[in-house]
């Protein structure tokens, strides 16, 4: 499938999203979402094994397109709350959800929904003139896409309230700094730094990093001994998958896995 405001290819077990409106900083559009939809779509089912996620041109995401969601006439406001539900929530959701890594290679702004779309993923790595801007205060609006939620989680209350109050731009190196993201490298290491973590996770024991991930997002929602029942069920599956016995065999062969994630 062709797509107009995305780019989208799998390869040896890496997935490439791309959003591609590099003109308008790849802020979103009903169209694109509907795109980006269809994209997800197909990651598991073209045998990809990691996702990266990122933008075209000088920026990562501006978030959402005003000119595409615009007030309606007589002045008195939108359905924000349709967009949410319909574009920005199963977005997010989606991420999340994914049985495999997802990184975000942040090459530029990042604001708005195109900010916390990023902190979505599992691993975010910015370039160094990147930055991360929560633009809703300048309109009037809460922090979405999951704003609300991510900040607290990543950098505490107060540097969240700060974010969110104030609307400041947060530099990439400070945002790696107070573990808002993985990592912050220079502009042109990007690339090859995105590469390489792509290129490892593709060929690791898929089907344990995809329950890794389901534990530590839910350990938010349990209490300690719930947590220790999860990872005991987790490791009760793990034990019996192919990539677990590839792994014990190639440890005592002394040799490279071949996980084949499963």
């Amino acid at each position: 499938m062709s797509y107009e405001s995305i780019q989208f290819s799998v390869a040896d077990g890496i997935a490439r999203l791309t959003l591609n409106r590099p003109d308008k900083l790849n802020s979103f559009t009903t169209a694109m979402h509907a795109e980006v939809r269809d994209a997800l779509g197909r990651v598991t089912a073209e045998g990809a094994r990691v996702l990266v996620l990122t933008g075209a041109g000088r920026g990562f995401c501006a978030g959402q397109d005003l000119s595409d969601r615009a007030v309606a006439p007589g002045g008195k406001g939108a359905d924000l709350g349709a967009s949410i539900e319909k574009n920005y929530a199963p977005l997010v959701l989606a991420l999340r959800a994914l049985p495999l890594p997802v990184i975000a290679a942040v090459n530029g702004v990042a604001a708005g929904a195109g900010a916390n779309i990023a902190l979505a993923c599992d691993i975010v790595v910015a370039a160094r003139s990147a930055s991360f801007v929560q633009a809703f205060c300048r309109l009037g609006l809460v922090p979405d896409s999951g704003g609300t939620w991510f900040l607290p989680r990543l950098v505490g209350n107060a540097r969240a309230l700060g974010l969110a109050l104030l609307g400041d731009k947060l530099p990439a190196a400070q945002a790696a700094e107070w573990g808002l993201i993985w990592r912050c490298v220079d502009d042109a290491e990007l690339g090859v730094t995105v590469e390489a973590l792509a290129a490892q996770l593709a060929a690791a024991p898929t089907l344990g990093l995809a329950r890794t991930k389901q534990a530590i997002y839910g350990a938010w929602e349990r209490t300690l001994a719930g947590q220790l029942d999860v990872e005991r069920d987790l490791q009760r599956e793990l034990g019996w998958s192919q990539d677990y016995a590839e792994g014990v065999a190639a440890f005592i062969e002394k040799r490279a896995p071949r996980f084949l994630g499963r």
